[in-house]
């Protein structure tokens, strides 16, 4: 097992579970609907937390899973970890945008946090998961 990998996706994991979770809070599908014109259809606050929960039941397992595959130094972990980075830095990405267009979501001092922390370590686990991908760690 890779110990370094294994401990920054776990933290990753959290913070990123922690920001979903946050998200619940903030109605973040709104943010998402100029990008996804489908989104519109869901104008009850209910039935877009219906669609939101379903749709984290898959993420949340791939997430889960990725760990797994990561403890066993399988590709399978290593390209899922990579995933979990993708999904970090955008997450920052994505809000920063929108922060900067003026929407009020996310603005909250432990939101930021969260956001900034996830950034971090996505780049710090992308790093480690490319060298361990290029045969680094064996």
């Amino acid at each position: 097992m890779s110990d370094p990998l294994f401990w920054l996706y776990l933290i990753n994991a959290v913070l990123l579970i922690n920001h979903e979770i946050d998200s619940a809070f903030w109605h973040e599908w709104n943010q998402f609907k100029p990008f996804f014109k489908f989104l519109e259809r869901y104008t009850d606050a209910k039935q877009a937390m219906d669609g939101f929960l379903l749709v984290h039941f898959p993420l949340l397992f791939l997430i889960l899973y990725g760990l797994v595959e990561v403890s066993r130094t399988a590709l399978t972990g290593l390209i899922l970890s990579l995933v979990l980075c993708f999904g970090g830095v955008f997450a920052f990405v994505f809000h920063l945008s929108m922060m900067k267009k003026g929407r009020p979501e996310f603005r909250r001092p432990i939101s930021m946090f969260i956001l900034a922390a996830t950034f971090v370590v996505s780049l710090v686990q992308g790093a480690v998961t490319v060298y361990m991908l290029a045969g680094g760690g064996r």
